[in-house]
This record gives structure tokens, C-alpha cells and sequence, in this order.
């Protein structure tokens, strides 16, 4: 079922509220002050539906300058644009600054409407048509058709019903796949429900039951009704106007401006990288550092504009800009804004977010400029190949690709398959990826961490690999950093043995007493089986002055797995640790499960031992205690 947006756009008393009455028979002023005023004050709301099961929002914006802030709240989302100008007024100052908003907001298509034609004559209706046609040269609206009509007659309501419905369905599809976002219009309580707000769902797909995150504050809920038109319903789609039942939050605790979106889906941010343009028609020149009202969904903030590649805009040019707000805006690439002057307010640009959620800029830095250029004009490829740069040594999957680089979701998996059979990703975990170039980075921090441990450690078969992740990545998850460097495995480049990390070519290099040594100390723990000497009772046979050297053998000899500590008295030769496993296994293979008494009876040793084994097996998450029981960790290789 095809689904759009109208959205309704002019000066003051032109007859906005009255024509959408006229479409849909709803009378879109809900205020008491806008009854006794007649005119529209907040956003009104309505909806269109033709036999075809096609849908349209309309939102009714208010024209009045005084209220241009609720004007812009409207506009976000719309699909088409109803331009209003009353046949015996024609075009005036807010007509010229409401269309100039739905050109930043990139509206593509939409429809002239004279109003009040019944007030005037054929020749005034044609004057005001070239007026219309004058206005609209070099916008989205060149070439619209302008239609005549009458509330009050009717005239000219049906062939306007018609050219609606033919533009909805023409209008391009809004992406269902993306994470959904709600931009928050209208916030409100309804007794036994809780709290309600209303909005545009300008992408993805909610449903009843669904979690929802608010953003900028982080509050969390979840989705107890859905309303569309007025209707309950399972599920609202991008396109559509909605309220959504929050009952876990108080309306005091959600503004208009907040989001309604998929937990963890969008990063609030202080800072938005932007082409930002300064209207043809502007009174003002746009200075860098100039201080601005930035419109953004429902949302007003204050925010500095700094030019990153010159000092000035002047009224017709464009250029990348840093927009530095004072409260976290919740944005995506591609997102369109406006901004108005700061005092007096008048709209004097607008634009399109490069980057969502960018570090602070310097001015005038050629590689900055150059990866805007990328976001903005890059290849779909380069655009991805950037998104997954911007993550480092993170990895990203493709969900969170597509919010960066602003390409539909859909577009994503091809191009990432296509640049991983290029080399210029690696996938180290299922769906997650890193570029070859920073991979190529941290090689080598990661070499020359490794060389100064084996120049420390010469007997040490490696870096253990919790201290290497948090050398190298610090931040970094241990699934994360763990597949980065089996990357580096799989290459070659290093080894794994026992749970450390060595350089490939290191080996463990023992002079000829240290080897002998070496014999003598796993054939004492080899012949104590699984109930061996405590270790200084096996040290005690070394002659003193060779104790020392002893105590690094006896270290080289457990980080490279030939023995393996069972407390920090005693120790398992490495073939009675396989025994051991090999035991443990066959008991969880035939009953699922092992108990302590039952391992001690298949081991043929004390229930001693037995233990110090399984908290061993346990700590190496080779078995997951449940009370009494051990089982073995499917996800982790018995060994």
C-alpha cells in the first residue's frame, strides 16, 4: 500500500486550514486560541485516502511569521509540497520564505493551489498564475501545475484530490529497512494509556511491542499501542504519520525535537559536519563563528557555524561547515536542516549533514575537506570504504555502516562483499569488518610490542593475551581484539601457543644446562601423574646455585604448555592434563553433565585433585558450573 506525506506551505490566511477541510473534511485547527484567531498556530494534522487503498498524511503548518518554528517542526518529512497563495492576495513575504524552507528540505515535487479563486476574475487568476510562475522559476516547483480553487464552491477540489493521488503514488519509496527514527512533534497524556507522542516515521518499520530509545536523553520504553490516522494498528511504516503509546515514560520527560528510534541506532552528537548554503535571497552574509538557530526534524537549537574553507558566505554560495551546537542533536547523513539568522530571526540557509557525529575540525585542512568531499560526491564504495575507516580498529557491521554512510541498507551487503574480495576489507568476526589500512596500522605497534617482550622475556613462549589486548587496543572488546589478531595469525605473522602471543620466528632458545634442566623438571612432574609433588618440592632436587635459573625454566615450561598450572603449588605435565580432558569429555559426552565425585572415580585420584582440575577447566571456560554439575563450553575447544 502506497503511503506519503503532504505537507501545506504559505503566508498567513491564505487558506490553508480551510482547503485541507475542504480535501478531507477535517477541520485541522485543534487550539482554542486558533479557533478565536483563525489562524493556525501549531502543526494540525489529516489524512487523504482514495479507493486504490492509497494514504497520505497532511500536515496543516501555520503561516504566521511569528510561528515559522512550528512551520519547520511540519516540514521534516513531508514528500510533497502544497504551496498555498490565495488568488486575490497572491504571492507574499512568507510565501517566498516557506518555499525557500522546503527547497533546503529538498522537497522534489508538489503542487501550486490558488485558493479563494471564487474572489477573483479570470484576468486577476492569470496575473497571479505568472506571478506564481515567476516565484517558483529555479526551485522544485518549476513546471508544477498551478491549480484554481474554491473552498467554498468546491471548484477545482476534485481535479486537486487527483493530482494528489497521482503524485503520491509516484513519490520514491522511503528505505523500511533502515533503522526506524520518529522525529517528536507533539507530546501528550491520554488517561489509562500514559504518555503519547505523535510524529513522521521517516524511516524503517516500529511495531507494537518494539523497545524504543529517546534520544538525546537516552530514555528508554517500549511500544504498547500504534495509531495511524487515527487507527490502531500493528505496525506503522516510513512515510507515515504515527503515535506511539509510551506508558514507562512521563510526558514531562519528552519535548518536541527528541526521537523516538531503535535502541543504539543513532549517536547524539554536539558537532555536525554539513554543506551548508546560504539562500540566494538572503539579507545576510553568513561569517564563520556566526551564531544561528538550526532547525533539524522538530528540533531548535542554537549552534556556531565555522566555514571550514573561508571566512565568509556570502547570499547564493555554499561550502563545508562544522555546526557546533549547544545541547546533543540525534542526526544521520543525509539528514537536510535550515538555519535561521540569530536576531532578528529570519531564515538565511540551510543544507544537507556529511557526518553525524564528526570530531572537532581545524579550518582549512586539506585532508578534512577532502573526506567531505567523499561523503558528499564519493562513489557509493568510497563512501563505505570511508564509513568503515571512520570505526578504526572497531568493527562495525552493516546495519551501522549504513547509518554512517547514509547508503540504504539494502545497498550495503553487495558493496562490502565486492571490496572484501578486493582486499580492502577484512572480515575478522561474522559480519564485522575493518579496513586492510588499519590493519596495516596497527601491525606495527603490534610487532614492536611483541619484540620488547621477547627481548624481557626470552624463555616466555609469548605475551600472555589479555596483556597484549590491553597494550594494543586498550578500549577494544576481547572478541574484537582477539579476532584483529587472529587476522595476523592467519597471515603468518604471529603464533599462539598456551594462550600467548609470539612473533612468528621466536622460539624459546635454552642453553645446554637450561635444557637439561628443562628434561629433568617434566620428568619429575610426568612421573608424580595427577598427584604431583607441590613444585618447590620438585625445585629442591636443583642444586642452589641453579635454582634461579630453575624458577625461568619452570616459567618458560608453563607459558609454552608443556606443563599446566593447577594452583600456584602445583602443576600438571601436559600429557596428564590431556588425560585428564580426555576423561572429562567422555563423562560429559555419554550423561551431559559431570559431578565432582563422578570425575574423581573416572580420573582414579583424590577428590583433591579432581577439584583443583575442574576449577582449573573452569577458569580456562573449558566447563560452565551449573550447582553441583559441570558441562563442557560448546564455544570453547577442548584442549
Amino acid at each position: 500500500m502506497k503511503h506519503g506525506i503532504i505537507g501545506t506551505a504559505g503566508h498567513v490566511d491564505h487558506g490553508k486550514t480551510v482547503l485541507i477541510k475542504a480535501l478531507t473534511g477535517t477541520d485541522t485547527d485543534r487550539l482554542a486560541e486558533e479557533k478565536c484567531r483563525g489562524i493556525t498556530i501549531d502543526l494540525g494534522f489529516a489524512h487523504l485516502d482514495w479507493p486504490d487503498g492509497t494514504q497520505a498524511g497532511i500536515v496543516d503548518v501555520p503561516g504566521h511569521e511569528k510561528f515559522i518554528k512550528n512551520m519547520l517542526a511540519g516540514a521534516g518529512g513531508i514528500d510533497l509540497a502544497l504551496l498555498v497563495v490565495a488568488a486575490d492576495e497572491g504571492v507574499m513575504p512568507q510565501t517566498v520564505e516557506h518555499l525557500d524552507i522546503l527547497s533546503l528540505l529538498g522537497i522534489r515535487d508538489g503542487i501550486v493551489v490558488l485558493t479563494k479563486a471564487d474572489l477573483a476574475d479570470a484576468d486577476w487568476l492569470e496575473m497571479i498564475r505568472k506571478q506564481v510562475q515567476e516565484l517558483v522559476r529555479g526551485t522544485f516547483l518549476e513546471g508544477a501545475p498551478i491549480l484554481p480553487v474554491s473552498a467554498v464552491t468546491g471548484s477545482g477540489i476534485p481535479e486537486l484530490n487527483e493530482q494528489l493521488h497521482s503524485l503520491v503514488l509516484h513519490t520514491k519509496e522511503k528505505s523500511t529497512l533502515a533503522p526506524f527514527r520518529l522525529p517528536i512533534d507533539r507530546v501528550f497524556s491520554v488517561d489509562g494509556f500514559g504518555t503519547v507522542v505523535t510524529g513522521t516515521l521517516t524511516e524503517g518499520v516500529i511495531r507494537v511491542g518494539d523497545p524504543v530509545e529517546l534520544t538525546p536523553s537516552g530514555l528508554t520504553s517500549r511500544v504498547r499501542n500504534i495509531q495511524v490516522h487515527g487507527q490502531n494498528t500493528e505496525t506503522a511504516y516510513a512515510g507515515q504519520r504515527a503515535a506511539l503509546n509510551l506508558p514507562s515514560l512521563k510526558k514531562e520527560e519528552l519535548h518536541r525535537g527528541d526521537a523516538a528510534v531503535k535502541p543504539g541506532s543513532v549517536r547524539p552528537s554536539r558537532m555536525l559536519d554539513v554543506r551548508l548554503r546560504c539562500l540566494p535571497d538572503a539579507h545576510r552574509t553568513i561569517l564563520s563563528g556566526s551564531q544561528v538557530h538550526l532547525y533539524h526534524g522538530a528540533s531548535v537549537q542554537l549552534a556556531k557555524a565555522v566555514l571550514l574553507d573561508r571566512d565568509e558566505l556570502p547570499p547564493g554560495a555554499q561550502c563545508f561547515a562544522q555546526l557546533r551546537l549547544t545541547e546533543p542533536l540525534a542526526a544521520r547523513q543525509g539528514d537536510r536542516f535550515v538555519i535561521r539568522f540569530y536576531s532578528p530571526l529570519e531564515t538565511i540557509g540551510g543544507g544537507v549533514v556529511l557526518d553525524p557525529c564528526p570530531p572537532r575540525r581545524k579550518r582549512y585542512d586539506p585532508a578534512v575537506l577532502e573526506s567531505l568531499l567523499v561523503r558528499e560526491q564519493g562513489s557509493d564504495r568510497q563512501r563505505l570504504l570511508q564509513a568503515v575507516a571512520g570505526f578504526g580498529v572497531r568493527l562495525p557491521n552493516a546495519g551501522e555502516l549504513a547509518g554512517v554512510s547514509g547508503l540504504d541498507v539494502a545497498a550495503v551487503p553487495p558493496i562490502i562483499v565486492e571490496l572484501v574480495s578486493c582486499g580492502q576489507l577484512a572480515e575478522p568476526l561474522p559480519g564485522r569488518y575493518v579496513t586492510a589500512a588499519a590493519l596495516d596500522d596497527l601491525w606495527p605497534r603490534c610487532r614492536e610490542i611483541l619484540d620488547t617482550y621477547h627481548r624481557r622475556f626470552p624463555l616466555h613462549a609469548g605475551i600472555p593475551a589479555a596483556e597484549l589486548r590491553q597494550k594494543l587496543f586498550r578500549k577494544a572488546e576481547p572478541a574484537e581484539a582477539d579476532a584483529l589478531l587472529g587476522v595476523f595469525l592467519a597471515e603468518g605473522r604471529l603464533t599462539n601457543t598456551a594462550g600467548r602471543y609470539a612473533l612468528a620466528g621466536f622460539s624459546v632458545r635454552l642453553t645446554k644446562r637450561q635444557t637439561a634442566i628443562r628434561e629433568e623438571l617434566l620428568r619429575r612432574f610426568l612421573q608424580g601423574g595427577m598427584e604431583p609433588e607441590p613444585i618447590e618440592a620438585v625445585l629442591a632436587v636443583i642444586p642452589s646455585p641453579e635454582l634461579e635459573t630453575a624458577r625461568q625454566v619452570l616459567e618458560s615450561l608453563l607459558t609454552c604448555g608443556d606443563l599446566v598450572r593447577l594452583s600456584l603449588e602445583l602443576c600438571w605435565h601436559r600429557d596428564i592434563w590431556h588425560q585428564a580432558l580426555e576423561a572429562l569429555q567422555a563423562q560429559c559426552t555419554a550423561h551431559g553433565a559431570v559431578t565432582l565425585a563422578e570425575l574423581r572415580d573416572a580420573l582414579g585420584t583424590t577428590r583433591k585433585y579432581a577439584l583443583l582440575f575442574l576449577e582449573a577447566c573452569d577458569r580456562r571456560r573449558i566447563t560452565i558450573r551449573e550447582g553441583n554439575l559441570r558441562r563442557l563450553n560448546m564455544d570453547v575447544q577442548v584442549r
